[in-house]
C-alpha cells in the first residue's frame, strides 16, 4: 500500500502525459499516481507505469467529482491533488511526508514557481514564450513548440489569502511578516492547483464538495474547511512544486471551461457556508480566520466588523475577476479600484508608475511585467499616473488631454503621489527596466529625498552602454510628503542622498529619448560625474547580454 497518492484530475490536457513523467522522475517514496481522464483519452498517451493507475470518463463530470473518484480509488495514508500541467522538485513526496507526518490535521503545499513549459520557434530560430500558437512574430514564418519543461526562478509563492467577495489574492506581504517566516509557515488560503493532507481528512472534511461546481473558489475551499475544523494551512518551503499558468486564452487556456457564472455560483456557495457560518464541522468562525492573518488585503475593518456581527451583505457579483489560474507576476492588476496597505512594523511602501503613454508598447510591456513580478514579491502597491486610462497596479489616476513633456511628467507624478497613502514611495518610469533590489532600500532621513545611482543607460538604436553618476527621476525615493513638498517647491531646505542599489536599473534609450542623455565624457562641463564612467557594447551587470535584451525590447 502507498503511503500517498497523488491524484490528477485532467480534462483535455496536452502536457498530463509529461506531468506524470515529471512526478515518477521525482518520488523517492512509496508514492502512487490516479489520474483522471475526464472526457476525453490522453493525448499524446500516458506510458504504462505500475505506479500510475488511469481512470477514463467517456463524458466529463468535472474536476472536483474527477478528483473523488480518483481518492475512492486510493489506500494511502496521505493524498495530493495537482493540476495536470506541473513539474516537482527532486523527492518532493518524502520532504512533504517528512513535514506533515505528526500533524493528522494539516494541509500542506509546496512553495509554487511558474512553470516555463515550452517556447515556440521558427525555422530561423526565433523563440516566444509560451502562450497561443501562431506565426513567428519576427518573421512572420510558422512556429513549433520546443518543450522546456523548466521552473523559474521566481516568483516564489508562499502566502495566500482572499479578500471579502471571496476573491483568491496571492498575500507577499504576509511573506515579510514576522510569523511568515521559517521553513513552515502558514497561509491563509490556497492558490488551488497542488495541496496535500490525509485521505482521511479528505473525506472527514468534504474537501471537494461537488456543490461548488465543477472548480471554482477549491484553493478556499480546501483552506477555510481546514482552518475552521480546528486544523493549519501550512506551507513547506524544504520543497516546490511549478504550476503552468494558462491565462491567455485561445488554444492557450484552462482546459475546463471557466465560465464567470461557473465562478459566480462557487462564490455564493462559499459566502453562504462560510461568511454565514453554516458549515456543520466549524469549530472556528470565519472572522477568527481573519483575524488571524489580519491585515488581509481587501478587508476593511467594517467588513471585519459586520462578518463578526454575523451581518455581511454583498453588493453584487464581478464575473469579471480572474480566478486563481491568474499568474502570480500578472495578480497584482485584479481589483484595480482597490488601495492595497499593508501595516507592518515597517514604512509602508509603494510604487508610482508615471506614463505619459507615448512609448513603445514593446518597451512599455516589458517594464510593465518586471515591475508587476517585483510588486508580487515584494507585496508593494503599485498606482500608475497616466495621460490616458490604463488597467495597470492597484489603483489609476490618469491626466487627459496632457502632452508630452517635462511638465507633463512633473504632473503626472505629483497627480500620483497625491493619490497614494503609502508613506514611502519609489518613481519608477516607463522606460525603466527595475532591478529587485531598488525597492529595499528605506530611506534613513524623513526630510532628505534620494536617488538610486546604479543605474546604466542602454540605446536600443545600437545596443551601447553605459554607466556614470546621475541623479534622475525615475531613480527616487523618498517620504511622500518629502516629495510632494519638493514638487510643490515649499521646501524650505532640500536635503539630497544617494544610494546604491545591489543591482542595477537600466534606462532604456531609444529614437525619441536618446539624445537626452549625454554619451561621450566631454559633454560634462563637471568631469566629477564622470569618474566612474563605464561602457559597454557586450552585458549589463546583473542582466547578461545586451543582444538578448535588445530582443525583447525592440
Amino acid at each position: 500500500m502507498a503511503d500517498l497518492s497523488i491524484v490528477i484530475p485532467s480534462r483535455n490536457e496536452m502536457f498530463l502525459a509529461r506531468t506524470i513523467e515529471n512526478i515518477l522522475s521525482n518520488i523517492e517514496g512509496d508514492t502512487e499516481i490516479i489520474a483522471v481522464l475526464d472526457g476525453a483519452w490522453a493525448e499524446p498517451r500516458i506510458v504504462d507505469n505500475p505506479k500510475v493507475t488511469v481512470l477514463h470518463y467517456s463524458e466529463s463530470i468535472g474536476q472536483r467529482a474527477a478528483a473523488n473518484q480518483a481518492v475512492k480509488l486510493s489506500k494511502a495514508k496521505y493524498v495530493m491533488k495537482c493540476d495536470a500541467h506541473c513539474a516537482f522538485d527532486k523527492a518532493f513526496d518524502v520532504k512533504m511526508l517528512e513535514a506533515i507526518k505528526d500533524h493528522h490535521d494539516w494541509t500542506m503545499v509546496p512553495v509554487m514557481k511558474n512553470l516555463h513549459a515550452f517556447d515556440w520557434v521558427c525555422p530561423e530560430g526565433h523563440r516566444r514564450y509560451q502562450g497561443p500558437s501562431g506565426p513567428c512574430q519576427v518573421c512572420g514564418k510558422e512556429t513549433k513548440r520546443d518543450i522546456l519543461w523548466q521552473a523559474k526562478p521566481s516568483p516564489n509563492s508562499v502566502s495566500y489569502c482572499f479578500d471579502s467577495t471571496p476573491h483568491f489574492q496571492y498575500f507577499g506581504a504576509y511573506a515579510k511578516r514576522p510569523e511568515g517566516q521559517g521553513e513552515i509557515t502558514e497561509t491563509m488560503s490556497l492558490q488551488g492547483s497542488c495541496w496535500m493532507l490525509t485521505r482521511e481528512k479528505y473525506w472527514e472534511l468534504d474537501i471537494c464538495d461537488e456543490n461548488f461546481g465543477s472548480l471554482g473558489s477549491q484553493g478556499i475551499e480546501v483552506a477555510v474547511k481546514t482552518w475552521l475544523s480546528g486544523g493549519r494551512v501550512t506551507v513547506n518551503k524544504k520543497t516546490w512544486y511549478a504550476h503552468l499558468f494558462r491565462t491567455q486564452g485561445g488554444d492557450f487556456s484552462f482546459p475546463y471551461p471557466i465560465k464567470g457564472s461557473d465562478q459566480e455560483k462557487a462564490k455564493t456557495f462559499a459566502r453562504d457556508l462560510f461568511f454565514n457560518n453554516k458549515w456543520p464541522l466549524q469549530k472556528r468562525p470565519l472572522s477568527w480566520l481573519v483575524e488571524k492573518f489580519w491585515p488581509v488585503p481587501g478587508w476593511t475593518d467594517e467588513d471585519l466588523k459586520k462578518l463578526k456581527a454575523n451581518t455581511f451583505r454583498f453588493s453584487g457579483s464581478d464575473n469579471n475577476q480572474k480566478p486563481a489560474e491568474s499568474e502570480p507576476v500578472e495578480a497584482l492588476e485584479d481589483n484595480l479600484a482597490n488601495k492595497i496597505i499593508y501595516h507592518a512594523n515597517e514604512p509602508t511602501k509603494r510604487i508610482i508608475y508615471y506614463t505619459d503613454n507615448a512609448l513603445k508598447l514593446k518597451i512599455a510591456s516589458n517594464v510593465q511585467r518586471q515591475l508587476a513580478k517585483i510588486s508580487a514579491e515584494k507585496g508593494i502597491s503599485i498606482t500608475s499616473s497616466s495621460v490616458k486610462k490604463m488597467a495597470f497596479g492597484q489603483a489609476s489616476v490618469n491626466l487627459p488631454d496632457l502632452k508630452p513633456g517635462s511638465l507633463t511628467t512633473l504632473k503626472l507624478i505629483l497627480n500620483g503621489l497625491e493619490n497614494c497613502d503609502a508613506e514611502i514611495v519609489f518613481l519608477c518610469a516607463n522606460n525603466v527596466l527595475y532591478h529587485q533590489s531598488h525597492f529595499d532600500f528605506t530611506p534613513p532621513d524623513k526630510n532628505t529625498i534620494y536617488y538610486n545611482q546604479n543605474v546604466w543607460f542602454l540605446r536600443t538604436t545600437d545596443g551601447h552602454a553605459l554607466h556614470y553618476d546621475a541623479n534622475q527621476l525615475s531613480g527616487l525615493c523618498g517620504h511622500r510628503d518629502t516629495l510632494i513638498s519638493y514638487f510643490k517647491k515649499t521646501l524650505a531646505e532640500l536635503k539630497i542622498g544617494i544610494w546604491r542599489s545591489e543591482g542595477v536599473n537600466i534606462d532604456i534609450r531609444y529614437e525619441a529619448n536618446k539624445n537626452q542623455i549625454r554619451w561621450r565624457k566631454d559633454q560634462f562641463r563637471n568631469q566629477k560625474y564622470t569618474n566612474v564612467w563605464t561602457e559597454s557594447d557586450t552585458e549589463i551587470p546583473d542582466w547578461g547580454k545586451i543582444t538578448d535584451l535588445l530582443k525583447t525590447l525592440v
